[in-house]
């Protein structure tokens, strides 16, 4: 086994930043080991990971074996999640003889469109293995992996990637569907222990009132406290300084 530490990389796109707070915040709180959480940030990789008008981090999510040294297990989640169990149970379930391991969706989507209301709502579009790469523990140290090299990804196309057309059916391991419970294309499900705001998460006013929207909101206000301050008023300065900076600025 790995020693036990979570290598986590996570999904980041500056237009919705308070999803990866958020996350990480549930993370924190949830996790009983401890967690080197990487943000997978345009910037930091010199890399475009959106190039099809989704989120920023589409396509960088497959340079995560090349960027592990093609050594090891890491896991990858979306950044519009939130964790509601001990991740190091996610984490306990690696297995080697698996190239990569999935939740393995079989649905049709129930929206058309996605982050509806927002400047970056878009088509929601049904494609085979649709949010299986939104988690996943790869399997770094496997040999099929060494074809994801930025170049290649870069060329590859969304429909290789996302279909993980360079494995073998058999070389896809399988994860709980509670590991990535879809919101709002699922029902409801109290044990779901990774929950994802696939169409939108909380933050943008459409879907501020889906299931699991009060925790999401709760981990958010957690990431800003201070003991002894009361968040909104932390808010209210925050707000009241960077705007009056801005104009003296």
């Amino acid at each position: 086994r790995d020693r036990e530490k979570i290598t986590l990389y996570v999904g980041y796109d500056p237009r919705e930043a308070a999803v990866f707070t958020a996350f990480c915040q549930s993370v924190i709180q949830h996790t009983t080991i401890p967690v080197s959480i990487i943000p997978l940030h345009q910037r930091m990789l010199d890399f475009d990971g959106q190039q099809d008008g989704t989120n920023a981090f589409i396509f960088s999510r497959y340079l995560i074996p090349e960027m592990m040294n093609h050594d090891g297990f890491a896991l990858f989640c979306d950044g519009d999640m939130i964790i509601r169990d001990d991740l190091k149970k996610l984490w306990d379930l690696r297995d080697a003889t698996k190239a990569v391991q999935v939740v393995k969706h079989d649905y049709k989507t129930r929206e058309g469109r996605k982050y509806k209301g927002s400047p970056i709502e878009n088509d929601n579009i049904d494609y085979p293995m649709k949010n299986w790469s939104s988690v996943m523990i790869w399997n770094c140290s496997h040999p099929a992996h060494a074809i994801l090299t930025k170049n290649f990804v870069a060329e590859a196309g969304g429909a290789f990637l996302h279909r993980f057309k360079w494995l073998d059916d058999q070389e896809i391991g399988n994860l709980p569907k509670e590991w990535n419970h879809l919101v709002r294309e699922q029902e409801y499900n109290p044990n779901a222990k990774l929950v994802h705001f696939t169409l939108g998460a909380p933050g943008f006013a459409n879907y501020a009132r889906d299931d699991y929207a009060w925790e999401w909101n709760a981990h958010l206000l957690d990431s800003i406290n201070m003991v002894g301050e009361r968040t909104e008023e932390i808010i209210r300065r925050a707000q009241w300084r960077n705007t009056n900076i801005r104009k003296t600025g």
